[in-house]
């Protein structure tokens, strides 16, 4: 199997991001955004997924968070995308149910090279510490057009908004971890039109 790492960088007037993913990992992550939330989650998802994560970003959070957010979730949509290569082989779709104490979580998703996003979660809280939820909606609609996955992302149930956001996250991770496996059954993409587009 060829090597399925890539790395991105960004800069314009509001962000500096610089993002590597290693797509075959162990789960490690080295984050330094100064979006505190983020990172926290951004770890999660890379633990999940076993990917090897790098998100490294300088963005104007004496505004607020959102340019630095949506440009992490920009470059980590393209570096996904890179890294996948041809598709050959994967599994292309994958889910993951996660449960956070109260909380249930669910993402499907499928590296169908269609963007879409169905996003049905909705937080008790607008602010988890300093970090304002409304752009958990932000980051995984810029992740599914850059990455081109079809993503749904279903919240359906819970009370602690950390902790739905949390589950959100983990089943991200594990959902995508399923869905980049090789399927040694196959020789080509997993599409009957014999592409993905």
């Amino acid at each position: 199997m060829s090597d399925r790492t890539a790395t991105i960088e960004r800069e314009t007037k509001e962000t500096r991001i610089l993002v590597s993913i290693n797509l075959d990992g162990s789960g490690t992550s080295k984050l330094k955004t100064g979006v505190p939330f983020l990172e926290h989650m951004l770890d999660l998802f890379a633990v999940h997924g076993l990917f090897d994560l790098r998100v490294e970003a300088d963005g104007d959070l004496e505004i607020d968070d959102h340019h630095t957010v949506e440009d992490i979730a920009i470059c980590l949509g393209q570096a996904i995308r890179e890294a996948l290569g041809s598709k050959q082989q994967i599994r292309r779709y994958g889910q993951a149910w996660i449960p956070m104490d109260e909380t249930l979580g669910q993402v499907v998703l499928d590296l169908s090279n269609r963007p879409h996003l169905e996003f049905r979660a909705q937080f008790p809280a607008q602010w988890v510490g300093s970090f304002d939820t409304e752009l958990v909606h932000e980051f995984f609609w810029k992740l599914a057009l850059e990455a081109r996955m079809n993503l749904h992302v279903i919240l359906h149930y819970g009370r602690n908004t950390h902790h739905m956001i949390e589950s959100l996250f983990k089943a991200l991770g594990r959902a995508l971890d399923e869905a980049v496996q090789i399927d040694p059954r196959t020789r080509s993409v997993p599409s009957s039109k014999g592409v993905l587009s």
